[in-house]
């Protein structure tokens, strides 16, 4: 599979495919930030990719998420006559084997040395306490994580009990006034998809001790989870 061309829908997976298999990436969406300086034709953003844009430049293979892009653009990309793979990351060891999926897809011949260290990281993490929380996701109207998400399981393994892991929906809109009342003692703020930050959420919680975080470490998988277990650790004991 030497010479693939790969365009890539998802931040994450860009970043892991333009460091494992240089020269493999020929495309990426305008949210694609890692790597640095990454030189490739932006295709819009992960939820309205230009099709055309993306058919013109001939990929072998586009990646992408079930959660990150909607169906219909890519059943266009098919129609077109591109191999879409679509992975499905929900927890952390989904996320290493859709990685390795991924990798090896784009025509990596060995596993990357990140993914090993990133699988090591997280293997021996015990989380010094256990604290309920909520993990807003989104303000205005406000939404939270909710059940089966990486970035909520990535969380437990840290010891944060998110109150809303069991609701019905993944990403439950719930009112602040709800939220005050949760019986959390922790908010999670992460810095995407909305950007909170020291100034932007905090003050809405007044009872609660407020964490904010890297929102790449939390929800992104691939060469930031080798760091992800530190940087998310040492913001949850801060809080």
């Amino acid at each position: 599979m030497a010479g693939r061309r790969v365009v890539s829908l998802v931040p994450s997976l860009t970043e892991a495919v333009a460091v494992s298999a240089p020269g493999a990436l020929v495309g990426a969406t305008d949210w694609c930030t890692h790597p640095a300086g990454l030189d490739v034709v932006r295709v819009r953003g992960t939820k309205n990719p230009d099709v055309g844009r993306i058919v013109a430049l001939a990929p072998d293979l586009v990646v992408a998420n079930e959660e990150e892009n909607r169906e219909p653009d890519l059943a266009a990309l098919r129609a077109a006559g591109l191999e879409v793979l679509v992975t499905e990351v929900r927890t952390l060891e989904q996320a290493f084997a859709e990685l390795a999926r991924v990798l090896t897809a784009c025509g990596t011949a060995a596993r990357p040395e990140w993914l090993a260290a990133a699988e090591a990281a997280w293997r021996d993490v015990r989380p010094e306490s256990r604290r309920r929380a909520v993990v807003p996701v989104w303000r205005r109207p406000w939404m939270v994580l909710g059940r089966e998400t990486f970035a909520g399981d990535l969380l437990a393994r840290l010891g944060v009990a998110n109150v809303y892991a069991a609701h019905a929906e993944r990403y439950p809109r719930v009112p602040l006034a709800e939220l005050h009342e949760s019986g959390a003692e922790l908010v999670v703020l992460p810095d995407e998809p909305y950007a909170f930050g020291a100034d932007d959420g905090p003050e809405a919680f007044p009872a609660m001790a407020a964490a904010p975080v890297s929102g790449r470490h939390l929800t992104w998988y691939g060469p930031s989870l080798a760091e992800a277990p530190g940087v998310l650790g040492a913001a949850l004991r801060a809080a």
